[in-house]
């Protein structure tokens, strides 16, 4: 799985929006300001919680742990059978 275009393009509009077309509209009163923080962290924040998210699912540094016996199973029926010998050494 490698980067496509659309899903990060997508989202960078979306909170892109939230975080700098929303804090334009916010209409007067006392806290206008404290509202226009609060977009502008929102969008920015979310973003790149979901970027990060995003990024992790294209290269996990973590993958599935197996045992041996799945591991020589999976060898076995792909065609790359395993010779084990068990020369003494704990089972």
């Amino acid at each position: 799985m490698g980067v496509q275009i659309a899903p990060i393009a997508v989202m960078t509009v979306f909170w892109g929006v939230v975080g700098i077309v929303l804090p334009f509209v916010v209409p007067k009163g006392p806290n206008r300001g404290v509202t226009q923080v609060v977009l502008m962290l929102t969008g920015a924040t979310c973003w790149l919680f979901w970027l990060c998210c995003y990024m992790s699912q294209m290269n996990p540094l973590i993958g599935p742990r197996l045992s041996n016996h799945t591991l020589l199973l999976i060898a076995r029926e792909w065609g790359n059978p395993i010779n084990v010998t068990h020369g003494g050494v704990g089972h």
